[in-house]
C-alpha cells in the first residue's frame, strides 16, 4: 500500500540507506527530516528500490504508529475519486492535535 509521497535528495537518500529509518527533504522548511521526529510515528525501511529511469526511488517501510500521514490517518492517500467527487475512505486513526501536541 502507498502511504505517502516525498521528497529525497542525495543526502536524505544516504541516510536512509545509513540508518534504516526513513529521511526526506523539506523543499518548504529546507532542511532533512526524519519521518516520525516529531510524532514518533517511524518509518522503518525494510526494502529501497529504484525505477527503470532511475529517477524515483521506492521505500518498502514498517510504518510506526500506523499512521504515516499527518492528518493522523494511516495514508497520505486517504481520498479517492467517486462519481466525480472526492470521498474520504480513511478513518482518522489518532487526532493530529494529540500526535502533534507534544
Amino acid at each position: 500500500k502507498v502511504l505517502t509521497l516525498a521528497w529525497m535528495n542525495r543526502e536524505s537518500l544516504a541516510k536512509t540507506a545509513a540508518t534504516g529509518e526513513a529521511h526526506y527533504w523539506s523543499r518548504s522548511r529546507k532542511r532533512l527530516w526524519k519521518k516520525g521526529e516529531q510524532s514518533g510515528n517511524v518509518q522503518t525501511v525494510r526494502e529501497i528500490r529504484l525505477d527503470c529511469d532511475e529517477d524515483v526511488v521506492l521505500l518498502r517501510v514498517e510504518q510506526g504508529g500506523g499512521i504515516a500521514c499527518h492528518t493522523g490517518r494511516h495514508s497520505c492517500f486517504f481520498q479517492k475519486l467517486d462519481n466525480g467527487r472526492w470521498v474520504t475512505v480513511e478513518p482518522i486513526i489518532r487526532d493530529p492535535k494529540e500526535i502533534y501536541a507534544r
